[in-house]
């Protein structure tokens, strides 16, 4: 089979499995503190949190390369660690789907703590149980299920991003050329056949996660 179709697939589940990885523990560990706490700025966290929904993925590409460009502060000091940029690699294209798909994963577990019987926690802490055991052996079997949902959301919605990862990683075949920046160009240079095999690659994953999650409810 062709590298032209090969090479955006493997990129794809590579960049989805580790953003996957990476919002299930960020978004796992702000949902349980948000959950529990209540205090000023609260809501006003937790809509920046949620931005990246709504927000048009040229701005969060935008924000991205200011953020993270080679002029930036944090830009010079990650090439100043690695000797390399971030921006135009496949960790660009990480950071950008740890962007738009953290909401999902953060609002999935959020919902899921917040169904935690307060007491249950409160009884294992009289037991002499840590925090860290608290959640790890408590709270995050009882919420399973949204925690579960939320990440195959995430990775669903992390395979399929594309405005943000074209500004900020690029599009360059064999290193930052995902599945829909393949379809983008396929098009663009009338290349059908590789667009439709694309398409229907990631219709068919895409449906198996969502059906994944309808079975888990």
């Amino acid at each position: 089979m062709s590298d032209l179709f090969i090479s955006p697939v493997q990129l794809s589940l590579k960049v989805s499995f580790v953003t996957l990885v990476v919002v299930f523990i960020i978004g796992t560990l702000l949902a349980k503190f948000m959950s529990r706490k209540n205090f000023k700025g609260k809501t006003i966290m937790e809509t920046i949190f949620m931005l990246p929904l709504v927000l048009p993925p040229t701005v969060i590409g935008f924000l991205l390369i200011v953020v993270f460009g080679n002029s930036s502060p944090i830009g010079k000091w990650i090439q100043s660690i690695f000797d390399h940029p971030v921006m135009f690699t496949w960790w660009a294209a990480v950071i950008a789907s740890t962007v738009v798909a953290l909401p999902l994963m953060y609002q999935s577990a959020k919902t899921g703590f917040s169904e935690v019987d307060i007491g249950i926690e409160e009884a294992a802490r009289v037991d002499g149980a840590s925090e860290w055991y608290v959640f790890l052996f408590v709270s995050m079997p009882v919420a399973y299920k949204s925690l579960i949902s939320g990440a195959i959301l995430s990775f669903a919605r992390a395979l399929g991003e594309f405005g943000a990862t074209l500004m900020f990683a690029g599009n360059i075949p064999g290193r930052t050329q995902t599945m829909s920046t393949a379809i983008y160009m396929s098009i663009e240079s009338s290349n059908m056949g590789l667009a439709w095999m694309l398409v229907i690659t990631m219709i068919a994953i895409s449906f198996i996660m969502l059906l994944a999650v309808s079975f888990i409810k």
